[in-house]
């Protein structure tokens, strides 16, 4: 049965490792819905978020292989239940499409804001679930969406063991 899994990947900032850890969801034919990177609270430490659906074995073997990397410090999963996730959206208009009063209905109903207005244009802000992030763009689009651009997930895991107290348990691992 298929479910829907964020893994953090926490590794050394090192050319090379992104693409070394996507080959392995490539040989396995796993499809990633959505990945982000970004430091995390440990300074020089890099951390991946990459959401896939697949099997609880299969997601059990990709953690285990991403783990075997050299640069590679740590690697969890956890179900969409354990963690809390938000992703972004920026949406450009026209700024004339202002002017008909239902824009900024639309933007105060979804609790966006607006980031910039300049003569031509503005840029609307929402954060929050893909479903809300979809349903602001199609209300938007009706008006008149110039572009239109999404992050993928960022999440954090619910359970409160920290990456630094698994980099304390591997030091004292090694003493």
């Amino acid at each position: 049965m298929e479910t829907t899994f964020n893994i953090s990947v926490f590794t050394e900032n090192s050319i090379g490792i992104l693409n070394r850890i996507t080959i392995i969801f490539t040989r396995r034919h796993l499809n990633i819905e959505s990945i982000t990177a970004s430091e995390c609270e440990v300074k020089g430490i890099y951390r991946y978020t990459i959401v896939v659906n697949t099997s609880s074995d299969q997601v059990k073997k990709v953690v285990a292989q991403i783990e075997k990397q050299v640069e590679v410090i740590k690697a969890f999963y956890h179900t969409d239940e354990e963690v809390v996730h938000q992703e972004i959206a920026l949406y450009k208009m026209r700024t004339d499409a202002f002017a008909n009063g239902s824009t900024e209905g639309i933007i105060r109903e979804h609790h966006a804001r607006i980031l910039t207005v300049d003569k031509e244009f503005m840029i609307i802000e929402k954060t929050g679930q893909p479903n809300e992030l979809t349903q602001l763009f199609d209300e938007l689009n009706g008006i008149g969406v110039l572009e239109f651009v999404r992050s993928g997930r960022v999440a954090i895991s619910k359970p409160m063991k920290t990456l630094e107290s698994y980099l304390n348990e591997l030091e004292e691992k090694h003493s």
